[in-house]
């Protein structure tokens, strides 16, 4: 595991909030609905209007199916596909394993 450091200012936490419910494939007014809150509040967010609550916060990462750390760890562009892999990866012996690690530092070449 590693360790993710947290210096988020509200652009930025609005970019990601953004950027991972765009990756979900679902509009601001959906999610805000989904966590029960009126149809603009997800949109104020992304808009810099202001910050959820940690509950909201709360519910807003288990909308996205992601952890408050997975959030914040803006290297990792979609941490709900992430942990799909890992999840799909278990199992699988060394060798399969090298293969896999193979492919994906190919694919970061790309």
């Amino acid at each position: 595991m590693h360790k993710v450091v947290i210096d988020v200012d509200k652009q930025e936490f609005s970019r990601r909030l953004s950027a991972l419910r765009i990756n979900k494939g679902v509009s601001a007014r959906d999610m805000s609905l989904s966590i029960g809150q009126s149809a603009g509040y997800i949109n104020n967010i992304e808009n810099g209007v202001n910050y959820p609550s940690m509950q909201n916060f709360f519910y807003i990462c288990e909308y996205l199916g992601i952890t408050p750390v997975e959030f914040f760890d803006t290297a990792t562009i979609d941490p709900g596909k992430v942990t799909e892999l890992i999840s799909a990866v278990k199992g699988l012996n060394g060798e399969q394993l090298d293969n896999l690690i193979y492919l994906a530092y190919g694919l970061k070449k790309s």
